[in-house]
């Protein structure tokens, strides 16, 4: 990515190859990101390379010094995370938390701040010193801080206290097989069918013990079972899923297969991770039998499914498929192969993990233990003579430079990648090192989405939404003049949250010839998505927007799931 960087502010005539040679040298030696070296050593002033990431990015620049932060919202993010990241947490806004990053195209730090604070996340970005310089500021925690804390700590007379209990696997084993605990763990896994959740977390805490579904993307809790339950309900899972219940220091993943009766069967992919007060399980719902593979069913317009299939149907290239995690890819993903699956063609998968068998399509775990990773997958799919092959995500330089030389050699590839939209797709591409000609040759088309919950039908009423607010989430008179917008009140059907079920949002962009040339000439997100638009992409918050208006989601999911197009 620095090089990336670096070629990029030559080719804008920013600074001289001469200097980018220097920069990258005195990096290699010091480490630190290319532009925070090019600054150091004057070859360019800070205002400038803000400026000039802040029309790559799409993202507005801002000068911490000037801005007041309120002190409340350094809570939101802890001081090891904010160090870690280099994220500095400015202010809130309703559901919002607004942050400076020095690189806000990072989809991972977004992801993982997002889940850490359950706050939709707003970027700016900022220099890496002024961020750096405002972390230790405000919270002291950067390595000059730590040092001088440490340099007046007395260390004599502190010692090492290990409270964690020590475990009786006998005990374990007997009362993981105790009748009232059988009961209660098959209760939950039940009870979480039968409420159509998605996943099941439970968790353990100092003084309690909690089990939560999450249900149509949020979290509620079910249950506290008694505290005393807590090891016994945990080896129970854990001998369930053919887990170590003797390992309780390490993470470790299994599967969970339950027969119902009437011939179905419910898998459940089991992770465990070890926590200050005992092992945090979530169980993630995999029904194949509710496997919708049904597109229109699942939000995509005629016109969006027309566009996607002759993508898929095409003899080779790419076609991708991004959004955060729980968005939907692996069910959009497995719609298009099963849509191809014929006996004429040979379709193989690299998953991880596989999360529902499908007949007649060659599927493989990944195990990065062994060394059998996406890439290394791949590279075993091309010498077994493959027709269409399916990447579970490109993550590396590896990957994705394996991905698109088959896709340019006569294969079918689909994969996921972690961008906010399908525009920043193409930069993600070109940040991991794909030159650009190879983006363009390769990528057939890419799909962005995400899931909004549905209005409730048990309780749908007519909503008020002011033209004010309609007309700047980008509604114009001519649409919402005689249409009734809707929201659900709440009732036992919804549990009260006035919502029931999840309806896709896409973003369908074809990789026109005009996108091509744009990816040619190094264009930024914002400057294809403009032209994706001019071309008649609908975006993520347009295809909100006519959610919305056909009364299918409310106004305030369609401003909880996507960001405005300006």
């Amino acid at each position: 990515m620095a090089e990336k960087i670096g070629e990029l502010l030559i080719k804008h005539k920013i600074i001289s190859p001469d200097q980018l040679e220097k920069a990258i040298d005195e990096q290699k030696k010091k480490g630190g990101m290319l532009g925070s070296v090019l600054t150091t050593m004057g070859f360019l002033k800070d205002s400038e390379l803000l400026q000039f990431l802040s029309e790559q990015h799409g993202v507005p620049s801002i000068k911490l010094s000037e801005f007041e932060i309120d002190p409340e919202v350094l809570k939101i993010i802890p001081p090891d995370v904010a160090a870690k990241y280099k994220v500095m947490p400015l202010s809130v806004k309703n559901s919002t938390l607004i942050v400076a990053m020095v690189d806000p195209s990072n989809i991972f730090v977004l992801d993982d701040i997002k889940f850490l604070t359950g706050y939709r996340i707003e970027s700016l970005i900022a220099s890496e010193e002024a961020i750096l310089n405002t972390i230790d500021t405000f919270y002291g925690t950067t390595t000059a801080g730590l040092d001088n804390l440490l340099s007046g700590f007395d260390t004599e007379g502190v010692e090492y206290v290990d409270d964690q209990e020590e475990a009786d696997l006998a005990m374990l084993q007997q009362e993981s097989e105790d009748a009232p605990v059988i009961k209660l763990v098959n209760a939950i896994l039940t009870d979480a069918i039968s409420k159509n959740s998605s996943d099941i977390h439970i968790e353990p805490y100092e003084k309690s013990f909690r089990v939560r579904f999450r249900i149509d993307g949020s979290l509620y809790e079910i249950m506290r079972p008694p505290l005393k339950l807590k090891n016994a309900m945990t080896s129970r899972i854990k001998i369930m899923s053919n887990l170590d219940i003797a390992e309780r220091r390490l993470p470790q993943d299994g599967r969970i297969k339950l027969k119902l009766g009437k011939g179905r069967e419910m898998d459940y992919r089991v992770s465990v991770m070890p926590t200050l007060f005992g092992e945090k399980i979530v169980l993630r719902l995999l029904d194949k039998s509710n496997l919708q593979l049904d597109m229109t069913k699942l939000g995509f317009d005629e016109n969006q499914i027309k566009i996607f299939q002759e993508a898929i149907h095409k003899p080779f290239g790419m076609v991708l498929v991004t959004g955060p995690t729980g968005s939907g890819k692996t069910t959009t993903l497995y719609y298009a192969i099963s849509d191809l699956n014929k006996t004429t063609e040979n379709i193989s998968t690299a998953e991880d993990p596989v999360e529902f068998n499908l007949e007649g399509i060659n599927q493989v775990q990944m195990h990065e233990e062994i060394g059998l990773t996406f890439a290394s997958a791949l590279r075993s799919f091309l010498r077994q003579d493959p027709d269409i092959i399916l990447v579970g995500e490109i993550r590396d330089f590896e990957t994705a430079e394996i991905a698109v030389k088959a896709a340019l050699t006569g294969h079918l590839v689909l994969s996921t990648l972690h961008t906010n939209d399908a525009p920043s797709t193409v930069n993600r591409l070109l940040n991991m090192g794909i030159e650009p000609f190879l983006v363009s040759s390769s990528v057939n088309l890419i799909l962005a989405q995400r899931l909004a919950r549905k209005v409730c039908p048990e309780c749908k009423e007519p909503a008020e939404v002011s033209e004010i607010e309609l007309e700047k989430l980008g509604v114009s008179p001519e649409e919402y003049k005689g249409v009734t917008l809707y929201k659900g009140k709440g009732c036992d059907a919804c549990s009260g949250t006035g919502c029931k079920g999840r309806v896709a949002l896409y973003e369908i962009m074809p990789m026109a010839e005009p996108l091509k040339d744009l990816v040619l000439q190094g264009a930024s997100s914002m400057e294809i998505k403009k032209e994706a638009i001019s071309l008649g992409m609908d975006t993520l918050r347009r295809s909100g927007i006519i959610k919305m208006l056909e009364g299918e989601i409310p106004y305030e999911e369609v401003l909880k799931v996507t960001v405005s197009d300006e």
